[in-house]
C-alpha cells in the first residue's frame, strides 16, 4: 500500500478528525500512526493508536459502536486526516454520548 506523504509529528502520530459521513456530525477526534492507518485502510473500520495505553485499538471493539470508514481525506498541510465514517452503535463517545464534542463553552460566562 502506497500512502501519501503525509507528515506525522515526532512520535509518529497523526490527528484523525471522525466525522459522520451522511450527518456531518464531527464525533471525535483521536490519532493515527502508520501501522494504525493501514489497519484502518485494509480492515475498513476505524484503528487508532492509544497515547495513554501506547497499545492499538479498534474503535467499538468492545462496545460493538465500530466505525465503517467510507471516504479519508488529508488536510493541504498533510498533517492531520479527515475520516468519514458510518458510525454503528449508540455513539463514538466512551461517556455513551453520541459524539465527544457534546460541551460547548458558553461565551457569557467568560470574563
Amino acid at each position: 500500500m502506497k500512502l501519501p506523504e503525509l507528515k506525522f509529528d515526532a512520535s509518529g502520530l497523526i490527528p484523525a478528525v471522525i466525522q459522520e459521513v451522511d450527518t456531518k456530525e464531527v464525533l471525535m477526534v483521536a490519532y493515527m500512526d502508520k501501522e494504525a492507518l493501514r489497519r484502518t485502510i485494509e480492515t475498513g473500520f476505524t484503528h487508532f493508536w492509544s497515547r495513554s495505553r501506547q497499545t492499538y485499538w479498534k474503535k467499538g471493539e468492545t462496545s460493538g459502536c465500530v466505525q465503517e470508514v467510507k471516504e479519508i481525506y488529508y488536510d493541504c498541510d498533510a498533517d492531520t486526516l479527515l475520516v468519514m465514517v458510518k458510525q454503528h452503535g449508540q455513539g463514538a463517545c466512551h461517556t455513551g454520548n453520541r459524539t465527544c464534542f457534546y460541551r460547548k463553552i458558553d461565551f457569557k460566562d467568560i470574563k
